[in-house]
């Protein structure tokens, strides 16, 4: 929604006390947005800090996700929910280097935990597409990010390698291994997702 000058005008025409209810009213309906202004405006701990507890959180639920659904269908809603709880880290803090480091670590630490064998494809095609919107973001990162990105590249190399089934479906849809190194990824690499997108693959 666009804010007109007479919008914008307006509202700064309220008077303390009326303003203070509007943001109040508003925050209550948008937590995320009480959330951030509280992490920007008063919370002692860092996007770092944040970006620490997320990492152990997916650890942790990873790991009892699989013990608890195994390979039922109900592990990719787990693996979803864990998700959405990274997507809510960066709206909160606006870790960019967060937003690809977590993803990755969340592919990596499924891998590991999820069972190599029964129909995984699912879950393979859901990191998949995962995988190069974190390809994508990692693009528009500064570069000084790469070296620190690295590990979580390799890391999901690794367990790609270490899976045949996942390596063939990789590659059949269209990623390549040696762009999981942020210095190797194509310069068009969005509309390279696009055209895979196009030809019906990643589904």
């Amino acid at each position: 929604m666009e804010f007109s000058k007479e919008f914008k005008e307006a509202i700064s025409a309220f008077s303390g006390k009326e303003k203070d209810k509007l943001i109040f009213r508003l925050l209550k309906k948008d937590r995320i947005l009480a959330h951030r202004l509280y992490f920007e405006l008063i919370d002692p701990e860092t996007a770092d800090d944040k970006r620490l507890q997320m990492q152990d959180l997916i650890i942790k639920e990873v790991s009892a996700g699989a013990k608890r659904f195994g390979r039922t269908k109900y592990f990719l809603t787990n693996i979803r929910k864990i998700s959405s709880k990274i997507t809510e880290h960066v709206k909160i803090t606006s870790d960019k280097f967060g937003e690809v480091s977590l993803n990755l670590m969340l592919i990596s630490e499924t891998l590991k935990n999820s069972s190599k064998s029964g129909d995984q494809y699912k879950l393979y095609i859901y990191f998949l597409n995962k995988l190069f919107r974190s390809l994508i973001l990692t693009t528009k990162l500064d570069e000084d990010y790469f070296l620190d990105l690295k590990p979580y590249f390799n890391d999901v190399k690794s367990q790609i390698l270490a899976n045949d089934h996942l390596e063939k479906i990789t590659l059949d849809n269209g990623l390549f291994l040696k762009w999981l190194n942020p210095e190797n990824i194509p310069d068009q690499i969005d509309l390279i997702y696009k055209e895979i997108k196009s030809e019906g693959l990643l589904r």
